[in-house]
């Protein structure tokens, strides 16, 4: 193991054992925070998101974000190991936020380390944020603006250090259908229960006019429904929920409103600032991945850089499908790739600008 490997590693048990469910980070904020002021990066803090920009920062070049998150979910119930013991057996190093997204997160802070003081053509901020898990408003969303301009961004989550140029936004519906109550027995009133029946199955084959050509359709799926008192009693009220997944074709302002159209019920967004993102094919961005030999897909999961409205690219150590799960771990050869891939991605896109 190299010498900076071994550092990121060292970073990544002091993280691991240091519980920061999303809303409690400020203990491995402290930890990011001691960590780059050790080593000359003078951070800032805002909340429980650490950040530092590149030495010579000229706000005339362009800034790549450099963005990763040190808070993690609660963990499963069906671990069979400390979650916050980062033991290491093998290759593997295990722990509660290992894979997600710590690995990233120590291996962006050694690339930052790496290239802050070198002439780049862009600048360099890096970001290590808080309440992503939860898509709080005291992390990336209370960053952003701190920051100033931004051109774009590199965002660290598992992808196996493959390049993901983009994923679906998410719209969540609360649909309510409502009729008219009355007895079951005489058929009297309005059945709401019917009304979202019928609202569901336009939902099922509903297909919007335009297509995105890198993410696909929207993705529609009645994932709750809810009516009814008693059993002779026809229901004038029937909730129903819609996962919506977004896409570039329209703004999910957009796709709210023609949803809202094609069916009788009621839709209430609970909210539509995830957004979809998805990255030109032409952009530095996925020039320079191809660049490093990165093959590039759309992530099925969602991230910070739906909160992100310039180009981003998602890429970093570690696998999605261990993410959330019970006996997490990461590689220690993922986080030493991931070290070396970032640093040829930042040299590569310096070619590329």
């Amino acid at each position: 193991m190299d010498t900076r490997t071994e550092e990121a590693v060292g970073l990544l048990r002091r993280l691991v054992a240091t519980p920061s469910v999303s809303r409690d980070e400020a203990r491995t904020g402290d930890l990011l925070h001691a960590f780059l002021a050790e080593r000359g990066a003078a951070p800032e803090r805002l909340h429980n998101n650490v950040w530092a920009r590149s030495a010579g920062f000229d706000p005339a070049r362009p800034t790549l974000l450099l963005n990763s998150h040190h808070d993690t979910v609660r963990p499963a119930a069906s671990y069979t190991r400390d979650p916050y013991d980062p033991a290491v057996e093998g290759d593997r190093l295990y722990g509660l936020g290992s894979n997600d997204a710590g690995a990233s997160v120590v291996a962006l802070a050694e690339t930052f380390l790496a290239f802050r003081s070198r002439p780049l053509p862009f600048n360099l901020v890096l970001a290590l944020t808080a309440e992503e898990e939860c898509m709080g408003e005291r992390g990336i969303r209370a960053l952003l603006p701190v920051l100033g301009p931004i051109d774009m961004a590199l965002v660290g989550e598992p992808t196996g250090m493959q390049a993901a140029a983009g994923e679906r936004g998410l719209v969540v519906l609360d649909c309510t259908a409502r009729g008219r109550s009355g007895h079951a027995a005489r058929n009297e009133g309005i059945n709401a229960l019917y009304i979202a029946l019928d609202d569901i199955a336009r939902l099922r084959t509903f297909r919007f006019e335009r297509e995105s050509a890198l993410l696909g359709p929207v993705g529609i799926a009645v994932t709750q429904i809810e009516a009814g008192t008693q059993h002779n009693v026809v229901p004038d009220v029937c909730r129903f929920v819609a996962d919506i997944r977004t896409t570039d074709a329209y703004t999910n302002e957009e796709t709210v409103e023609i949803l809202r159209r094609a069916i009788r019920s009621e839709a209430v967004p609970r909210s539509t600032r995830i957004r979809a993102a998805a990255v030109a094919d032409d952009h530095p961005l996925m020039r320079a991945a191809r660049a490093a030999g990165r093959r590039t897909f759309v992530s099925p999961t969602t991230s910070d850089r739906t909160l992100m409205p310039f180009p981003t690219l998602k890429m970093g150590p570690g696998e999605s499908e261990r993410s959330h799960t019970a006996d997490e771990y990461v590689c220690l050869s993922e986080i030493a790739e991931g070290i070396a891939v970032y640093e040829t991605y930042i040299e590569k896109l310096a070619s590329e600008l």
